[in-house]
């Protein structure tokens, strides 16, 4: 019997093996075609090249999908796409800020795709030490997700409540901050990110902008980790759903930053998600239980309804409406 059992262990460990292996696989595909086949050229990508990218990361992200729940079951893989939605549902609100950022510093569009590509490439990096980091806390203290549950909730509510005016990005103290602590050009010099200039290595807007990307991307991890690991323990579906969301960010701010405004009702949907991730561990004790597939359903229809509102209130008016 414990021979038994050593090898179902042993099966299991190969198993998650060569997932973790086929996923990196998969990344470093992606990202060496993105680089260096589709875009080698500083260029401003048409809508159609952007759809159609934005779509195949879609794609991709859905037949991993399923190549998880072949592997390792229907739960597992219901959990993946689960943490894929939220994951991806948030990455929405980094497009608003990225459009800020690039107009702020006035990034022209031909030279967004390198900032995107190397910020992305950073949050793949940084998402790994937060995510396992944040495993081995949940190993080694269970007790921490009730505190990630009502962070989850509190940060919900905030969200719903009404939105203090903004202060200018330029004007915000983290920009304040990286400006004080080193030499800032303004010119913007082809796709550099540092020059010698006045016998002072400099970074250009492209490089600020990158920095306040990964700044920024670092702040809505602090939200999004927490979600996650409240869908699922399972360090593979936290961190594979995580960086397929984070891979089609970049060919949806492309998509989507012309109409992001469109989106004003979006915030209020992923008040409701945070919320209602945050409230799932509590109600098993009172009797109420919420397997994969309903957590799955209810975070897509939440989702759903919160885009089609923002686009059926901010749709344009025909010339009968008039």
């Amino acid at each position: 019997m414990e021979q038994l059992n050593n090898l179902m262990i042993n099966h299991a460990i190969l198993s998650t093996s060569w997932l973790w292996i086929i996923f990196a696989a998969i990344v470093i595909t992606l990202l060496f075609l993105d680089l260096f086949v589709f875009h080698r050229h500083s260029e401003e990508p048409s809508l159609k090249s952007t759809l159609h990218i934005c779509m195949g990361y879609m794609l991709i992200a859905l037949l991993f999908g399923l190549f998880v729940i072949y592997e390792r079951g229907n739960d597992i893989g219901l959990l993946f796409y689960t943490g894929y939605l939220v994951e991806f549902s948030l990455s929405m609100d980094n497009i608003f800020v990225i459009s800020l950022i690039f107009t702020s510093l006035h990034i022209p569009a031909k030279y967004q795709h390198r900032v995107l590509f190397w910020g992305i490439l950073g949050a793949v990096a940084m998402r790994a030490v937060m995510i396992f980091i944040g495993a081995e806390l949940v190993a080694k203290f269970h007790w921490i997700l009730y505190i990630f549950s009502i962070f989850l909730i509190y940060t919900g509510l905030k969200i719903m409540l009404p939105e203090k005016e903004d202060v200018p990005i330029l004007e915000r103290p983290l920009f304040k901050f990286i400006r004080k602590r080193f030499h800032v050009t303004h010119e913007i010099i082809g796709e550099h990110f540092f020059i010698h200039k006045e016998k002072k290595f400099m970074i250009t807007p492209l490089f600020f902008a990158l920095l306040m990307i990964e700044l920024m991307d670092v702040i809505f991890a602090i939200d999004s980790i927490p979600a996650i690991f409240l869908i699922t323990q399972d360090t593979f579906v936290v961190y594979t759903s995580n960086i397929f969301a984070i891979l089609g960010l970049r060919s949806l701010y492309f998509l989507l930053a012309e109409a992001v405004s469109r989106f004003k009702y979006l915030k209020q949907a992923l008040s409701i998600i945070l919320i209602f991730i945050g409230s799932k561990i509590f109600l098993p004790y009172i009797g109420i239980g919420i397997t994969p597939l309903i957590s799955l359903s209810v975070t897509f229809s939440i989702l759903f309804c919160g885009i089609a509102f923002s686009l059926y209130k901010t749709r344009i008016p025909t010339e009968n409406q008039k």
